[in-house]
């Protein structure tokens, strides 16, 4: 995905917000919407499994160099309220639960 089809995307539902939702460069491809919360500014987020395999793949780290430099240098990273959010994609719990009972 393309910065522009980003911002395309944002600037049709979020136009309010257009020139307050931060992105993280470099991390387009991992970018899988906009969350909303009440109390809270909407924000850019993005897939964290997706992050590690840009940092990977771009930058030829080690999957644990890909997480700790998510962890110290972005995810970690506050520029406000609208700080993009980052989420990391597992199984429901639900199933978690039900495989771990039989």
């Amino acid at each position: 995905m393309k910065r522009t089809d980003i911002e395309s995307y944002i600037e049709e539902n979020y136009p309010d917000h257009m020139d307050k939702i931060l992105l993280a460069d470099g991390f387009e491809d991992a970018f899988m919407g906009v969350v909303e919360s009440f109390g809270s500014e909407p924000k850019a987020c993005y897939s964290l499994e997706d992050c590690e395999e840009i940092l990977r793949s771009r930058d030829n780290m080690t999957f644990e160099e890909a997480v700790e430099y998510l962890h110290f240098n972005v995810t970690q990273a506050y520029v406000g309220e609208h700080t993009p959010a980052f989420i990391r994609r597992g199984t429901p719990l639900s199933i978690t639960l039900k495989a771990n009972v039989r």
